[in-house]
């Protein structure tokens, strides 16, 4: 007996409801939570008191210096630098890539179908009766669209991998503006440095000759040998040898900074105003406590959102295990004209009411013998992501050790420049007293030589341990993380970060040490 209409039509609708109010119940795989990383207390050198504990952000260290221009040179870096713009696009992509994943939640088909045929049948084919129409036009006009169910949270699992992705190319955009404001920095801290030993030099150069001047004199006066004259004219050759080398690296410290500052370098002399000081670093440093670098270091958030995204791909590849469910359905209008039998029909019937047809329904898929390949994809998927969580937990060790050997630097080389501050003094008071002894010829010109030889070397060496610890504090703010909160005073070039990232940071915190798989069916 048939069912009345109006009934088929209820339980197609009930079917239909029960079946969407289980899409999106379950979601197999694991649920992630943020791994277990050695965590230090405080830092070694936390008592000295050149350092200082403080919980603020830091972001504008660079100031620390007052150098106008360095501050100018980090600004022009933050707007024209092409890594930056670089990581900048890939936000965009992968924002892109999570409205794909999105959209693949709802509906994947939904398409307008037509087509416009013109047929000859064969005669010879089987089941022909005896007046057929053998020549006729068919035309369809209609719409199309399947629906795979998420009951396993296949899609969903997706859209986690993609935000997460999301995530860390916001981390990877802070880590890239890091990294360029202490490159920017520390060569522009190795540019001043090298102009100072220019510098240095092109001064002893000048006290050289003047030395070859009164050894001349001497000898011409019969007092000292050629001796004396040949080692103060190789004193004198072997240290304006020096200059050319100095000279290729502060080129090349220049063309490097040109590339930062994404200019051509012979734009960058009138930005850097011929040759200056070597900025002077505070003699103090505030850091922040350890724990901090969990949460301020681009690179170690970067880490952590790349282990959430693969985390999410193998309840991707998890999903697999189960059927494929989908709902399906087809509205057309259809109609044949030209036919030999009504020569009446035309496309014109087309739009009729008696065209209309339709079909919908379910259908799944369930992969039963694949040999293996669903297991070794979720396999493949799970060692990837312990790769990750052990990627993440050595990138916390090296962060914490690349703040140790900032300190280290900044401290240590500021005991030194002191020490080489009170030898250069030395040496300079031994340059005069040698050469007025040997005018009066109380010592031999050796004395002389070994006296300016150890005044250039105690003057390069104190120009290096000044630059030394302005690197030290530079590397220290940068293992620190520090610099990034530059993108917010530049609104237009860079839009301001998902809360998904907080919430990334805010998951549980697995103290095991080991992944956890757990949630869903997994």
């Amino acid at each position: 007996m048939q069912q009345p209409p109006n009934i088929r039509i209820t339980f197609w609708v009930v079917l239909c409801l029960m079946v969407l109010s289980l899409n999106g119940c379950i979601k197999v795989g694991p649920n992630f939570s943020r791994p277990h990383a050695p965590c230090k207390q405080e830092w070694i050198d936390a008592d000295s008191e050149k350092v200082s504990i403080t919980e603020k952000q830091i972001c504008c260290w660079w100031k620390a210096f007052n150098d106008p221009i360095l501050d100018k040179l980090i600004y022009i870096a933050y707007d024209q630098n092409l890594p930056l713009q670089i990581a900048c696009y890939r936000i965009m992509e992968a924002r892109a890539r999570l409205g794909i994943a999105i959209g693949e939640f709802f509906p994947q088909l939904q398409e307008g179908i037509g087509s416009a045929n013109r047929e000859k049948l064969s005669k010879n084919a089987p089941n022909i009766g005896p007046t057929p129409d053998l020549y006729f036009k068919d035309y369809q006009l209609g719409f199309q669209a399947a629906w795979e169910l998420d009951f396993w949270g296949k899609f969903r699992r997706a859209i986690e991998s993609e935000r997460a992705e999301l995530c860390s190319s916001y981390a990877n955009y802070d880590n890239v503006l890091v990294l360029l404001l202490s490159d920017v920095a520390a060569i522009y801290v190795q540019t001043r440095t090298i102009e100072e030993q220019i510098d240095i030099i092109l001064e002893n150069i000048k006290v050289q000759e003047r030395s070859l001047q009164i050894v001349n004199a001497q000898f011409q006066g019969g007092f000292v040998s050629e001796l004396d004259v040949q080692q103060a004219t190789t004193l004198l050759r072997g240290t304006e040898a020096r200059l050319p080398d100095l000279e290729r690296q502060h080129r090349q410290a220049q063309n490097a900074l040109s590339v930062l500052l994404g200019i051509a370098p012979q734009d960058l002399d009138c930005l850097l105003e011929g040759h200056g000081k070597i900025p002077d670093a505070d003699s103090e440093i505030w850091v922040n406590m350890p724990e901090s670098l969990l949460y301020r270091r681009p690179d170690v958030r970067q880490a952590l959102f790349d282990a959430a995204a693969q985390s999410a791909r193998i309840g991707v590849a998890f999903a697999d295990f189960f059927p494929q469910i989908s709902l399906t359905g087809v509205i057309a209008l259809n109609s044949s004209g030209d036919s030999i039998a009504n020569v009446n029909m035309s496309s014109g019937n087309l739009l009729s009411r008696d065209s209309l047809s339709f079909n919908y329904g379910t259908n799944f898929a369930w992969p039963l013998l694949n040999y293996g390949r669903i297991t070794n994809r979720v396999r493949v998927e799970k060692t990837r992501f312990c790769q990750l969580v052990i990627n993440y937990q050595n990138i916390v060790l090296r962060a914490y050790q690349e703040v140790e050997d900032g300190l280290v630097a900044f401290l240590k080389f500021q005991e030194q420049e002191e020490y080489l501050a009170e030898s250069v003094k030395a040496a300079q008071r031994s340059v005069d007293l040698s050469v007025t002894q040997y005018v009066e010829g109380m010592v031999d010109y050796t004395r002389v030589l070994n006296t300016e030889q150890s005044l250039i070397n105690e003057a390069e060496n104190h120009a290096l341990a000044k630059g030394e610890i302005a690197l030290g504090l530079i590397s220290t703010y940068r293992a620190l993380g520090g610099g990034w909160e530059l993108k917010y005073h530049f609104e237009e070039c860079y839009e301001e970060k998902e809360k998904d990232a907080e919430e990334f940071m805010e998951t549980p915190v697995d103290k095991s040490g080991s992944p956890q798989w757990r949630g869903g069916l997994f």
